[in-house]
């Protein structure tokens, strides 16, 4: 994609919390940017750390704005990008290096289509470039079922990067990781939804875009590397309750009433199966932590007085969405790559 230089502002807006050690490692990568027009905001959450004073003492230039309290990921950056002015977003992970013309390609692809509200990079791992990574990797899908995953991943199976998704393409969801969106649109939707905390929040974000029209794409001609699990690590169980969770609460939230009524109970059953397998294999960590996801969802359902289901199909609505179930693809067909089980590239 060939990149046409507009005036377009854009804000590279990284929330932090305890994250000096990446700060370190990774700022001089968003500073090296060749964007003209950006700036970069560092959003800190209450960090205990000394992020706030490192960032002040090493990079004046770059605007920090500081919050009292820790609100997580998705509150945490609609309070900050309510002091944030720019044409376009760039929500960026503080353990994420980027490569110096990232931003150009993503900008390009949104101002050729006003019908496009948001997108990301290619993200690939950052301990080996040569791999996709978990965090969104070429493009986010969903199943039928709600199951997310992408281009180049599914469940914990993360492909090597050969070039098979380097088409910019539709998808569903755009990572979190590195989500470029328009300003007027985060706000628009009222960003994030602040009861998800961390996880998923992104995927609801998008899908409520998609139903108010929108399409969402993956960039492969921009690329980030990214750590993963920086705040939280994989296998913890705040992590694994927030999943499990807040994936029933977007399935809640964006499911028309019919295929709520029948998918959200089998999705109950599913992750009982995936909890008692944990169990018999000694996890009783990850046992536990469905357990309580479940009671979380339902303390959530009984706390919503009114849920906006989705009667609108958009066109768009059918973009990065597999008809089928990726547990049946994945553990009982054995199928382990995107293009296996979706046939697309």
């Amino acid at each position: 994609m060939t990149f046409t230089h507009n005036n377009k502002s854009v804000a590279v807006v990284i929330l932090n919390w305890n994250g000096k050690i990446f700060l370190e490692k990774f700022l001089p990568s968003v500073l090296a940017s060749t964007y003209e027009h950006m700036q970069v905001v560092v959003a800190d959450n209450a960090s205990t750390d000394d992020s706030v004073a490192f960032v002040k003492e090493t990079y004046p230039a770059i605007t920090v704005i500081v919050n009292e309290e820790n609100r997580g990921f998705a509150a945490g950056y609609n309070w900050a990008l309510e002091n944030v002015k720019s044409d376009y977003f760039v929500l960026l992970n503080s353990d994420v290096e980027v490569s110096p013309g990232w931003l150009q390609p993503m900008i390009a692809l949104l101002e050729s289509d006003k019908n496009i509200a948001a997108c990301q990079p290619k993200i690939l791992w950052q301990g080996d470039h040569k791999t996709l990574e978990y965090a969104g990797a070429a493009g986010g899908w969903i199943d039928s079922l709600g199951y997310p995953f992408a281009r180049g991943r599914v469940f914990e199976h993360c492909e090597e990067d050969r070039g098979q998704y380097d088409e910019a393409a539709t998808c569903f969801w755009a990572s979190g990781a590195a989500l470029c969106i328009r300003a007027n649109l985060y706000k628009e939707m009222n960003g994030f939804d602040p009861y998800f905390f961390a996880h998923q929040e992104e995927i609801d974000l998008c899908w409520r875009l998609q139903r108010a029209g929108y399409k969402i794409f993956a960039v492969p001609q921009s690329v980030v590397y990214h750590v993963g699990g920086g705040t939280l690590p994989t296998g913890s169980k705040r992590k694994t309750y927030l999943n499990f969770r807040n994936n029933l609460i977007l399935l809640s939230k964006n499911l028309a009433v019919v295929e709520a009524l029948y998918k959200i109970p089998f999705r109950f059953l599913l992750d009982a199966l995936a909890a008692y397998r944990a169990l018999f294999s000694g996890d009783t960590q990850t046992f536990f932590a469905i357990a309580s996801a479940h009671w979380g969802y339902v303390l959530w359902l009984l706390s919503k007085k009114d849920i906006r289901y989705n009667h609108n199909n958009y066109p768009s609505l059918q973009a990065g969405k597999h008809s089928g179930s990726i547990v049946w693809d994945y553990f009982i067909k054995k199928k382990n790559s995107f293009a296996e089980i979706t046939g697309h590239n």
